[in-house]
């Protein structure tokens, strides 16, 4: 028997078992969509939340209050340790560490705003000018504060568009004066953009000198300093800087951490690509399932056909075309299910794209390659077994059952 041949065959002994077929080709369309989506939606989240850090730039350093020691554990996150980053040792590091370009120290805080008689519950940050420069943000009116060193708390405050557009409802903005637990504070700018941030909308956030938010929060430590190093200084080498400084600034003990957005990409990277593959390792297992049911299905399809394979045989066909007439109709079938299951798949990115376009949904090519090698193995694995069983049928006993 010709290729031709054995798979014209094939496929008529498929069309005669039409409901049996269209079943198997669904369950195998299932499982290959199943993996595809959720290897989509894993890579999609995985770029959408390492974009978050891109805003950092590969210029920029991070340093949290703690110490974490552990190779590739994440930075604290709280804020919280034995000992507190204060104003002063952010204004000395950038006066003594070489290479370090600009300073940021940060507050971070959440407080009712109120204007008139509107009031809405917010983000509120305590920053330096240099934050603004760091963080690429720029300014649709107004201007930032200017003259007022990094330990001086003054009322003046910068929010976001979505914030102003909240409390003012489209009046007069800059001039006007804001109320937050007891303080007040007159808009000198506006924020243009959204400027998203690690999952915070900062267009709908609160910006004010970083002594003024540690006397509404009553906080005398930082969340953190942002770091902005020279490029022409190595990272590593900026990084134990600060920290033999840190450490001299507090008796000998080296209490914080300094991460490098590089380290926490590549840290958050390795995590998220474990659990896609692990979710779509979950999901494959619908494909081992589907083999399971090819198979099953297969030694029934050999049991109700012993006639025809014993007719095949006695008219001169070997074993090896026998059982290759049955790994053809898996072959089929699977093909058919990759066909079907990536037409669901790529309904599912478009609805995907349609409901969640923050996220790219987009399907890796290996991801891809991946699942329709697998599923055509599966098949073809499943159905090895079955297929050897109606080989070595003898035509006289398999006439005989008939």
């Amino acid at each position: 028997m010709r290729i031709e041949d054995v798979l014209q065959y094939a496929f008529k002994s498929l069309t005669r078992q039409g409901f049996r077929s269209i079943m198997l080709v669904l369950s195998l369309a299932l499982g290959v969509a199943s993996t595809t989506v959720l290897v989509s939606l894993g890579e999609s989240a995985r770029s959408f939340i390492l974009g978050e850090f891109a805003h950092l730039g590969s210029d920029v350093l991070a340093v949290y209050p703690g110490r974490k020691t552990t190779t590739g554990a994440m930075p604290p996150i709280t804020g919280n340790a034995a000992r507190d980053i204060t104003l002063q040792d952010a204004a000395i590091l950038e006066r003594t560490v070489p290479g370090i370009a600009a300073i940021a120290p940060l507050v971070v805080g959440t407080g009712s705003i109120s204007q008139a008689n509107r009031e809405r519950n917010t983000l509120v940050l305590g920053v330096n000018e240099a934050f603004f420069d760091i963080r690429r943000l720029t300014l649709a009116r107004g201007a930032l504060w200017h003259d007022i060193a990094i330990e001086q708390s003054a009322p003046v405050a910068v929010i976001g568009e979505t914030l102003a557009d909240e409390l003012f409802a489209g009046g007069q903005v800059l001039g006007q004066w804001l109320r937050v637990r007891g303080f007040r504070f007159r808009v000198v700018g506006v924020l243009e953009g959204t400027g998203d941030s690690f999952g915070s909308d900062l267009s709908d956030a609160l910006f004010i000198p970083v002594a003024s938010a540690q006397q509404l929060f009553n906080s005398p430590g930082l969340f953190r300093l942002i770091v902005q190093v020279d490029d022409r200084y190595d990272r590593q080498l900026m990084i134990r800087r600060i920290e033999q400084r840190m450490q001299a600034l507090h008796q000998g003990e080296i209490d914080v951490t300094v991460v490098s957005p590089d380290a926490m990409v590549a840290s958050i990277s390795d995590i998220l690509q474990m659990m896609t593959l692990a979710v779509a390792g979950i999901a494959a297992i619908s494909l081992v399932v589907a083999g399971v049911l090819v198979m099953n299905l297969t030694l029934i399809s050999v049991q109700q056909r012993t006639a025809e394979i014993g007719l095949l045989k006695a008219i001169g066909a070997s074993a090896l075309q026998v059982r290759w007439l049955f790994v053809a109709e898996s072959l089929i079938l699977a093909i058919a299910g990759c066909v079907v299951g990536l037409l669901i798949t790529a309904a599912a990115l478009w609805a995907g794209r349609l409901f969640l376009p923050q996220l790219s949904w987009q399907l890796p090519a290996w991801a891809l390659v991946s699942v329709v090698v697998i599923t055509i193995v599966t098949a073809l694995l499943f159905t090895w077994r079955p297929a050897s069983k109606a080989a070595g049928l003898s035509p006289t006993v398999a006439l005989g059952r008939a």
